[in-house]
């Protein structure tokens, strides 16, 4: 059984691999990046593929039983085109099953909505591809929230749009350890399952992190539009955009869904302080 999962040089790709090799060994598990030098660190075999070429893709599935799709970071119209060059090259080279990671969100009424509408798209073209599938869709990960906390020190506070609203967080780590599974497991085949743990606030996850880091945040809420102004400055139109749309869509409830996870990884999801408290230790 060979699996294959692309994006093997991004941190949810390489967290996916990582799971699988201690599920099946190296020897079975297939990187594809755009540039393989990046995952070279995997110690597997990684081929080229780049989303933007089916040709890549023909060759880099070539005997390959069973596929991971990890959704691209292009704006959301490309990546439409890039996935289906990707889903075609499973057809040609009779892969058995792909999984596909998708997102959680509003489909829409946020500035996040048109990633979601095409992961959405995906989704629907996995399903009509004639071949065995499972749709994971993730939840916010927790870990942009950690890598921000010399920000959050030096202001003393956590601030965004998100309100009074529930998110429920995952990790990359419990992703990959779910994805892993789901590619195992055929008895989920032809399911669309949410990745996600509890459903928390942003007062919480200040409270959360405070007992971890030894720190006293606060949790100040600011209006959707006067976020996003302030992330367009900090990272540029789009990306700000984007970030906005999300913590727009926690504010009105659409990132707290129903969790999947157990049913996906036979286990619970991990909390949300276990999941800071394993961040801050691996960076100890």
């Amino acid at each position: 059984m060979k699996i294959a999962v692309t994006s093997v040089s991004g941190q949810l790709g390489a967290s996916i691999a990582k799971a699988l090799i201690q599920e099946i060994g190296k020897e079975n598990v297939i990187g594809i990046a755009r540039t393989p030098e990046k995952a070279k660190d995997l110690g597997v075999e990684v081929r080229k593929g780049d989303y933007n070429s089916r040709e890549d893709f023909d060759a880099a599935l070539k005997g390959v039983d069973k596929l991971l799709l990890v959704s691209g970071m292009d704006h959301p119209q490309k990546r439409i085109q890039q996935h289906r060059n990707v889903i075609e090259a499973a057809k040609l080279n009779g892969i058995q099953k792909i999984v596909y990671t998708s997102i959680v969100g509003d489909e829409k009424n946020t500035a996040f909505s048109p990633v979601v509408q095409s992961n959405r798209q995906t989704e629907q073209d996995v399903r009509n591809a004639g071949l065995q599938w499972i749709i994971g869709r993730n939840g916010i990960y927790i870990e942009p929230d950690l890598e921000y906390m010399d920000t959050y020190e030096k202001e003393g506070r956590i601030t965004n749009c998100a309100a009074d609203g529930k998110c429920t967080y995952t990790s990359r780590e419990e992703l990959g350890f779910a994805y892993a599974q789901l590619l195992l497991n055929d008895g989920l085949n032809g399911q669309t399952l949410n990745l996600v743990g509890e459903a928390i606030t942003q007062t919480q996850l200040a409270e959360y992190i405070n007992q971890v880091y030894k720190t006293n945040l606060k949790y100040t809420t600011v209006s959707v539009e006067d976020y996003k102004k302030e992330r367009q400055a900090a990272l540029g139109e789009f990306l700000g955009t984007i970030i906005a749309g999300i913590y727009e869509g926690i504010r009105h409830g659409a990132n707290e869904v129903v969790s999947d996870y157990e049913k996906a990884a036979g286990r619970p999801h991990k909390s949300p302080l276990t999941m800071i408290d394993n961040y801050h230790k691996k960076l100890s």
